[in-house]
């Protein structure tokens, strides 16, 4: 019951955060974010937000900078819009698995595109 409800807390959260950032922050140096996931510590307390960016290493790093310096603006909003008695301390990380899938699929193309010897 407990890993239920954290699970469907997480997805809220998740979906809430993904809206706020898409919606909400008006920031030119924020790239094309996409939230991948959302892990939560046991007491509700700690959220790492992992997203994906489109772009380079620099345009990545911008993002990281922006979501950064806006996680408590998005934390006061995630307040304001869920009842609960705790609302966890939000932080963002970098999700590298994207990029390890992308890069996988680029190399199984090239694969298939080469002629067998």
């Amino acid at each position: 019951m407990h890993d239920n409800r954290m699970a469907r807390l997480a997805n809220e959260l998740q979906q809430e955060i993904a809206m706020i950032i898409h919606q909400e922050l008006k920031d030119p140096n924020l790239g094309f974010v996409t939230i991948t996931r959302l892990e939560m510590s046991k007491d509700l307390r700690h959220a790492t937000v992992l997203f994906s960016c489109l772009g380079d290493e620099a345009q990545r790093d911008r993002s990281q900078e922006v979501l950064d310096r806006s996680a408590g603006y998005i934390y006061s909003l995630v307040k304001k819009r869920f009842r609960l008695k705790v609302i966890p301390e939000l932080a963002f990380r970098y999700d590298a698995s994207i990029a390890g899938v992308i890069e996988l699929s680029e190399k199984m193309d090239r694969l298939k595109g080469e002629p067998p010897s």
